[in-house]
């Protein structure tokens, strides 16, 4: 995963604005990696969304690298396994 800072009073450089403009005129190349998008697909998409909406707000925490370490061990999405660990702290919190 790739991380990006964005700065909320950074501005374009003259280079970076004449990238995009370049970049905007491009055809788009499609290939095996990267086909480009049937009716099939989108209606395969749009169903998945609708099976299955975003119902979760991002959230920025910091834990140790031990608890990292343990999390990576279970195997599988472990961000995803933090996230029900925390839900499952804070509804037992809750009860007490």
């Amino acid at each position: 995963m790739v991380t990006y800072e964005l700065k909320k009073d950074a501005k374009l450089t003259d280079s970076e604005r004449e990238a995009l403009k370049k970049a905007k005129s491009m055809p788009v190349i499609y290939d095996d990696d990267s086909p480009e998008m049937t009716p099939e697909m989108e209606q395969a998409f749009i169903a998945a969304r609708k099976k299955k909406p975003f119902s979760k707000e991002p959230l920025t925490l910091y834990v140790s690298r031990t608890t990292i370490e343990k999390a990576k061990s279970l195997g599988g999405d472990y961000i995803a396994i933090l996230g029900h660990l925390l839900d499952q702290a804070v509804t037992e919190y809750k009860a007490m």
